[in-house]
């Protein structure tokens, strides 16, 4: 999957970068946004959030398992129920 984010000419680097970080997050854990921002060297927490969703690869990269630092869900493109029965389903 690392080859196929690298590869994708519709992303931008900062976008692959975020990616890239969520493959790290096993499976039935969460991490948070600034968690992402750290691993990649960014405080742009909102941007990884974007960046997040337009995740063309989700569920295989694993974007459901970013929550806020607080422990909320936060968001999902395909709504907070299925980020929800995403996490339920790792357990």
């Amino acid at each position: 999957m690392d080859k196929k984010i690298k590869n994708c000419v519709h992303l931008t680097p900062f976008q692959k970068k975020v990616l890239l970080a969520t493959l790290e997050i096993p499976k039935g854990e969460t991490r948070s946004y600034k968690w992402v921002g750290k691993r990649i060297g960014s405080k742009a927490y909102r941007a990884i959030g974007q960046a997040l969703k337009i995740n063309p690869y989700a569920p295989e990269v694993p974007c459901h398992r970013v929550i806020a630092s607080d422990g909320s869900i936060g968001g999902y493109a395909g709504g907070v129920a299925k980020k929800r029965e995403l996490l339920r389903q790792e357990l």
